[in-house]
């Protein structure tokens, strides 16, 4: 069966029968995108209920000297807090958390944290080091997706999170500005869902729902 293929017996995404394969205790959202990106972020962060039970990290590629403009962006289309991360941040539920300009973001039990270590793949943020890091942390609690991109960043980092356990959501190229980054990720791994871009959003609030209840 194809990975965006419905289940024999299901008649919709938003059939909670179809969710059942993926009954889990989820900790964290993890989101990479590059080109593209933060209209696919607008579309996805404005599905999401202001309850939305699971904190969010987002590596979406910027210039080095990106200001104050994407999380200023996004609050105008999200219901839930969009913060750029600090060092050391605690994290908590219905909050985005945008990797700074010009810093990796790393996941630890928990908690954020920055890093200026060597660029990844010529990206610093980098969404493999993002992925990597909440796969170590949380195993099989995290869900990782990737979107519309113009690199391969984010495919080592989905197969990770699969190899620890964790669930793989992937915008169909085909509705993705720049194919390449989803695409990239289809091909590393066997990913759980590949969706449109306006489908993404309302799984992950179904997915997400059914993991706390």
């Amino acid at each position: 069966m194809a990975a965006n293929a419905l289940p024999p017996g299901i008649r919709s995404w938003s059939d909670g029968r179809v969710l059942a394969e993926a009954k889990k205790q989820y900790e964290l959202v993890v989101i990479g995108c590059s080109m593209g990106g933060m209209h696919a972020l607008q579309i996805i962060f404005g599905a999401l209920p202001k309850d939305f039970p699971v904190p969010i990290a987002v590596v979406q590629h910027r210039y080095k000297t990106s200001n104050e403009g994407l999380p200023a962006f996004l609050r105008r289309h999200a219901k839930l807090d969009v913060v750029d991360t600090t060092d050391k941040e605690w994290i908590k539920p219905g909050t985005v958390y945008l990797a700074p300009a010009n810093y990796h973001l790393l996941v630890e039990r928990g908690e954020l944290s920055l890093s200026v270590d060597e660029a990844v793949a010529y990206s610093r943020p980098s969404i493999d080091v993002l992925f990597e890091s909440a796969a170590i942390a949380y195993s099989s609690g995290v869900i990782g997706v990737v979107l519309t991109g113009a690199n391969a960043d984010g495919a080592r980092g989905a197969a990770r999170i699969k190899e620890r356990g964790g669930f793989v959501v992937v915008q169909d190229p085909a509705t993705a500005e720049s194919p390449a980054m989803p695409q990239a990720a289809i091909d590393a791994t066997r990913v759980d869902r590949i969706l449109p871009l306006d489908r993404i959003g309302p799984f992950l609030v179904e997915l997400c729902r059914s993991s706390s209840t």
